[in-house]
């Protein structure tokens, strides 16, 4: 009888010792889970707080030099689209401390309507803002639609060694008739209108075609000589080539006067605009288009991405 009780007891006292031991192991992974839940709303906040948080705190609302980046393609939907920088730009502006707007460039072009906007906007504020300054800083390069925003600037300058100029358009793409005809593939097109298979990759390049793409592109070149000449005036010393397409370094367009001078974001702010401070005023991706992107929206941009590649590009 005893030998049964010891035995009853040595089970209980077991039994409560593993539900102990659960129990303590339920409680240290809740106790984990709401631990890592708490750092990861901490950190949410503090990230809200550093996108939203006013610019005064960064100056001290100080006079500062406002910068905006354009790197990159200019294009539909990357950084340095239109609607990034231009409202990059009007948030630069339109800080009462701001004292010189400073577009730090490093492209080498991209759309020309997205290009053309960018200048019309930067335009639109020098004459709105007319207090205050609005510089071009290129870095490496700034070649083609990048040069074409760089124009609407008051001046422009660049290393000795940056890449500048490019003054022209481009429309490429591929024929692939004589491939299909070794492979024996058929093409069947069929549209409703006698242009609409125009550029077609699979078809051959029609004489017409190619004069009417050619006309196209002139007006946009002839747009784009347009809006340099504009932009730079009488500095301009204009060359037979100067706008062939070639491109010349920051030393030699200082000589041809496609800039103004030589220097960087940090010199131009304190020698030219006199506001040591900068304030960066690019628009950056919010939390909600990278979480998109994580989870593949970004996947919808490639449908477009065809047509995108046949249309003409200032590169």
């Amino acid at each position: 009888m005893t030998d049964s009780n010891s035995s009853w007891e040595r089970e209980l006292v077991t039994k409560l010792a593993n539900e102990a031991l659960l129990e303590q192991r339920k409680r240290r992974r809740w106790g984990i889970f709401f631990k890592l839940l708490t750092f990861a709303y901490v950190t949410f906040l503090l990230i809200v707080m550093v996108d939203w948080g006013g610019r005064d705190g960064l100056t001290g609302g100080k006079k500062h030099t406002a910068m905006v980046e354009l790197n990159g393609l200019i294009a539909p939907g990357t950084d340095a689209s239109a609607e990034k920088v231009n409202a990059s730009l009007q948030a630069a502006f339109k800080d009462k401390n701001t004292q010189g707007v400073i577009l730090r460039i490093n492209s080498p072009g991209g759309s020309p309507v997205q290009s053309q906007t960018i200048y019309d906007e930067m335009r639109r504020l020098r004459k709105k803002y007319p207090d205050i300054p609005l510089y071009a800083v290129v870095e490496d390069i700034c070649a083609s639609g990048g040069y074409f925003v760089a124009a609407g600037a008051d001046r422009i300058y660049v290393g000795k060694a940056s890449i500048v100029g490019s003054i022209g358009v481009l429309m490429n793409g591929f024929g692939f008739t004589g491939l299909m005809d070794k492979l024996g593939v058929e093409r069947r097109l069929i549209t409703a209108g006698e242009n609409k298979g125009m550029l077609d990759p699979f078809s051959p390049l029609e004489e017409k075609d190619k004069q009417y793409i050619t006309g196209l592109m002139k007006d946009i070149h002839e747009q784009f000589i347009g809006v340099v000449r504009e932009g730079r005036g009488k500095r301009l010393k204009e060359t037979p080539d100067m706008f062939s397409g070639l491109f010349w370094t920051g030393q030699r367009s200082v000589e041809l006067g496609l800039a103004d001078g030589f220097g960087s974001l940090d010199s131009v702010a304190r020698d030219v605009i006199k506001a040591e401070d900068i304030v960066d005023y690019t628009q950056k991706e919010g939390i909600a288009e990278k979480v998109a992107k994580r989870f593949g929206a970004s996947m919808a941009s490639s449908f477009a991405d065809y047509a995108i590649r046949a249309l003409p590009v200032l590169r």
